[in-house]
């Protein structure tokens, strides 16, 4: 059994072709841009539009970060 077989605590990932954390890690992106993927890609199956916020605030967040620059 692998991690991506075994879901703890719901579904909402389960059925998607490719796992967000396996996309995040492929593309060797950082925690905010990883939030981002995570609640964008479970919103309709798990948060509704509150984890729409969610991403949007991680978002923000990034943003943030890069204009410091």
């Amino acid at each position: 059994m692998t991690t991506n077989t075994q879901q703890v605590a719901g579904v909402h990932y389960k059925d998607k072709v490719i796992q967000p954390w396996d996309y995040i890690a492929a593309n060797a992106l950082g925690y905010f841009e990883g939030n981002v993927i995570k609640y964008v890609s479970r919103w309709r199956d798990k948060g509704g539009v509150e984890d729409l916020r969610k991403a949007r605030h991680y978002l923000d967040k990034l943003i943030e970060l890069e204009c410091r620059k």
